[in-house]
C-alpha cells in the first residue's frame, strides 16, 4: 500500500489537487470519515477551496470543476463502485479524451489506492479528527 501510494503522490504525472479530489471523492462514497478528514485537510493545505470541497458529493450539479476534473471525478465514481455495472463506456471515453494512458493508468492506480485505504481505516476503526496536514509522510506534495 505504502509503494502504491508513494507511486500515486511521487513518480505519477498527476496533480495533488486532482489526486486529493479523488481521494476525497471516493472515500465519501465508501464512507470512511478518517480518509474524508485526511484529505479535506490535505486538500485545504494545498489551497483547495472550501466551496469545492462542500460540492464535491454533487459535482455534477456544480460548475465549480474543470473537464479533467469530472473525467476523473466520474472515474472514480465507477471504479469504486464497480460492482454496480462495471465501467461504462461513456466514462471511459470521457477518461480516455482528458487523460493519457499514462495519466489514466496512474489515476487507476489513485483510485485503487485509496479504496484500498479506505477499507483499512473502516476495518480497523480508525477515528478521525486527530490527522493534522502532512502528518503522513506520503501525503507530502511532488
Amino acid at each position: 500500500m505504502i509503494s502504491l501510494e508513494m507511486f500515486v503522490r511521487k513518480e505519477s504525472n498527476l496533480e495533488s489537487s486532482l489526486i486529493e479530489l479523488v481521494k476525497m471523492r471516493a472515500s465519501q462514497i465508501n464512507g470512511c470519515a478518517y480518509c474524508i478528514d485526511m484529505h479535506s485537510k490535505d486538500a485545504r493545505s494545498e489551497g483547495e477551496t472550501e466551496q469545492r470541497l462542500y460540492a464535491l458529493t454533487s459535482w455534477r450539479e456544480t460548475p465549480f470543476f474543470t473537464a479533467r476534473e469530472r473525467a476523473a471525478l466520474a472515474w472514480t465514481e465507477a471504479l469504486t463502485l464497480i460492482t454496480e455495472g462495471h465501467v461504462p463506456d461513456d466514462i471511459y471515453e470521457l477518461a480516455k479524451r482528458c487523460f493519457s494512458d499514462e495519466e489514466l493508468v496512474s489515476l487507476t492506480l489513485a483510485v485503487i489506492t485509496i479504496n484500498g485505504w479506505n477499507r483499512i481505516a473502516i476495518s480497523f476503526r480508525s477515528i478521525p479528527g486527530s490527522y493534522q496536514p502532512g502528518m503522513n509522510n506520503t501525503a507530502t506534495s511532488k
